[in-house]
């Protein structure tokens, strides 16, 4: 009987475990979601405020396990939370550490003129981590704007 209830005691607290692991996982609807809010506030209320909100770390376009970012469409980061220092700066030719390496920001920008919107795969940094994980981001073109706003998942 001690055995049974040691096992089921070890299931229900892996499950537990498990359940909270996924709690701060983010998920593709939410990604598109974040992007789709951060791209209206950049077209309603103007870049200098969109852009002090999305690179908050505190603010709402940082949850979870992800964040918003935001590039012009020459490859130029214009907002990220986590990487202040890098904005300014342009990385279209940043290559990632895929075999072979990919060109993330160039594809999110070739994406972006294109159709617009959809999902780029890449290996980057988790902020809070700091080890090299592959993801996902869902990439929006800001319409009639220069820009392209992103937010990804950690695979």
């Amino acid at each position: 009987m001690r055995r049974i209830i040691t096992i089921t005691l070890v299931v229900v607290l892996g499950l537990c475990f498990a359940a909270l692991a996924f709690a701060d996982s983010v998920t593709k609807k939410e990604v598109i979601a974040k992007v789709k809010e951060a791209t209206t506030m950049i077209t309603k209320e103007g870049q200098d405020a969109a852009f002090k909100e999305i690179n908050n770390k505190k603010g709402k376009f940082v949850w979870k396990d992800t964040y918003v970012f935001v590039f012009d469409l020459e490859g130029t980061l214009v907002a990220h939370p986590f990487t202040p220092h890098n904005i300014g700066n342009n990385q279209i030719n940043f290559r990632d550490k895929s075999d072979p390496p990919r060109q993330p920001v160039k594809a999110m920008v070739d994406l972006a003129k294109g159709k617009g919107e959809g999902w780029v795969k890449y290996m980057w940094y988790k902020p809070r981590e700091k080890t090299l994980s592959q993801k996902i981001s869902y990439i929006n073109r800001v319409p009639g704007q220069n820009l392209l706003v992103g937010a990804g998942i950690y695979e």
